[in-house]
C-alpha cells in the first residue's frame, strides 16, 4: 500500500500535523467558525493518511489488532474520510453567506455517506477472510477473495467519486477566482487527476487478477507514491490560500505604508502640528499607517482651498490620453491639483478660484478610501503630468 521506507510518508504527515495544530488556537477562539473547523480536519485526516499508509504503520497496526491485515480496512478508511473532508470543504469554502443552508445541507450529506462508506468497509473486512498478511500487495492478492474484492472494489469506487466530483468542482470555481486562491485550486485539480490515475492503475491491476493476467506491479509499486504526491499537493493547495491570506494581511500595513509616502511627503508642509500616534519603536504598523492617513487627510483639508478646478480639469484631460483606467486618470488629476495647491499654500498665494465655491463637496475623489488614496499617492511620485503641474506651480508663485 506503501513505500517500504516511511520516512517518506511521516515527514510530510508530520508538516500537515503541525499545520493542524496552528490551525487549533483560532478554532478555540471562534468554534462556530464551520470553514475553519472544515480545514482542521482535513490537515489532522490528511496527517492521519500518511501516518497509516507507511509500511511500518501497516505492520504496527496488524500486531496491535491481533488481525493479519486489519490495517487495510483503517487505510481504506482514513483514506476515505479525506476524500469526504476535502468534499465538505470546499463545499463550504466555494459557497457564499446567502448559501450557507445549502452547503450545511450538502456538507452534512457528505459526512453521512463517508460515515457509510466507512462502516461499509469494516463489515466487509468482517465478513471477509483474509489470513496472509500482506503489506503492500493486499489489494491484487485478494483480488478474488470474497468480501474482501468487495472492500476493495467499494474503497476504490468511493475514491474516484470524490476525485471526479473534487475535479469538476475545483476546475469550475478556478475560472472565476483568481491570484493565490486560484493557484491552490489549481494544485487541488493536479492532485485529483493523480487520485485519478492512482485509481486507474489499481482497477487495472485488479481486473487483470479477474481475467486470469497478473498486472500486479501496476498496484505496487507504481501507485502508491502516486497516490502520497497526490495527497501532499491536495493538502498544499487547501492550505495555500489561507497562508497568503495572512501573509497579505501581514504584509499589507507595510506595502500601504510604504505607499502613502509620497502623499505624505508632498503635504508634510501643510500638517505642522498633526498629533502624533505613532510614540516608540513599539508602535504597531496599523497605527503607524493610521497615523499617515490622518496626517494626508489632514493636510488635504488644510490646502483645500488653494485647489484650482481649472488645473484639475486640464490635467484629467491629459491624464485619459495616457491613463490605463478612468480611476487612474482622476487620480493624476487629483495628484496635479494637489500638488499645485501645496505649492500655491506654501506661498501663501490661494488659488483664483477659491474654497467657498467648492465647499459643497471635495474635489478630490481619489483620496475616498484605501485603494484611491494610494492611487493618489502613486500618481504624486511617478506622473509625468503631475511633475509638470508641480514645475509650473513654482515657476508661477516665483514670478508673483
Amino acid at each position: 500500500m506503501s513505500n517500504p521506507n516511511g520516512v517518506a510518508f511521516y515527514i510530510p504527515g508530520a508538516l500537515l500535523f503541525v499545520a493542524g495544530c496552528l490551525k487549533l488556537p483560532p478554532l478555540w477562539r471562534n468554534p462556530k467558525d464551520e470553514l475553519l473547523r472544515s480545514v482542521c480536519i482535513l490537515l489532522f485526516v490528511a496527517a492521519g493518511v500518511f501516518g497509516v499508509a507507511a509500511v511500518p504503520s501497516i505492520a504496527a497496526i496488524n500486531r496491535i489488532s491481533g488481525l493479519p491485515n486489519f490495517a487495510a480496512p483503517v487505510v481504506y478508511a482514513i483514506l476515505t474520510a479525506f476524500s469526504g473532508s476535502n468534499l465538505v470543504l470546499i463545499i463550504r469554502w466555494s459557497s457564499g453567506p446567502e448559501e450557507a443552508a445549502q452547503a450545511a445541507r450538502w456538507a452534512r450529506w457528505c459526512n453521512w455517506a463517508t460515515i457509510t462508506v466507512i462502516a461499509a468497509l469494516f463489515t466487509l473486512f468482517v465478513l471477509g477472510e483474509a489470513p496472509v498478511e500482506r503489506l503492500v500487495d493486499l489489494d491484487t492478492f485478494y483480488a478474488n477473495t470474497p468480501y474482501i474484492r468487495e472492500m476493495i472494489v467499494l474503497y476504490l469506487i468511493a475514491h474516484t467519486t470524490a476525485a471526479v466530483t473534487m475535479t469538476v468542482l475545483c476546475t469550475r470555481w478556478a475560472r472565476v477566482v483568481h491570484g493565490p486562491l486560484r493557484a491552490g485550486l489549481v494544485l487541488i485539480v493536479i492532485g485529483y487527476i493523480l487520485n485519478l490515475i492512482y485509481d486507474a492503475l489499481k482497477f487495472t491491476a485488479i481486473g487483470a487478477r479477474w481475467t486470469g493476467h497478473n498486472l500486479d506491479h501496476l498496484s505496487w509499486p507504481i501507485a502508491p507514491p502516486i497516490a502520497a504526491v497526490s495527497a501532499l499537493l491536495i493538502g498544499i493547495g487547501f492550505v495555500l490560500p489561507l497562508l497568503s491570506q495572512r501573509l497579505m494581511n501581514m504584509v499589507s500595513p507595510w506595502l500601504r505604508y510604504y505607499q502613502l509616502q509620497p502623499a505624505w511627503r508632498e503635504l508634510r508642509v501643510a500638517t505642522p502640528h498633526s498629533i502624533n500616534l505613532a510614540r516608540g519603536l513599539w508602535t504597531s504598523m496599523e497605527v503607524r499607517v493610521c497615523q499617515l492617513e490622518s496626517d494626508i487627510y489632514d493636510g488635504i483639508l488644510n490646502i483645500h482651498p488653494c485647489l484650482d478646478p481649472e488645473i484639475h480639469a486640464a490635467s484629467l484631460r491629459k491624464a485619459r490620453k495616457t491613463a490605463r483606467t478612468e480611476e487612474d486618470a482622476h487620480a493624476i488629476a487629483d495628484a496635479a491639483a494637489l500638488a499645485h495647491a501645496v505649492v500655491m499654500w506654501t506661498r501663501k498665494t490661494p488659488g483664483h478660484s477659491g474654497g467657498p465655491e467648492r465647499a459643497d463637496g471635495p474635489l478630490l475623489t481619489s483620496a475616498d478610501g484605501v485603494a484611491g488614496l494610494v492611487r493618489l499617492s502613486k500618481a504624486l511620485s511617478k506622473s509625468p503630468i503631475v511633475q509638470a503641474t508641480r514645475e509650473a506651480a513654482v515657476l508661477e508663485s516665483s514670478n508673483r
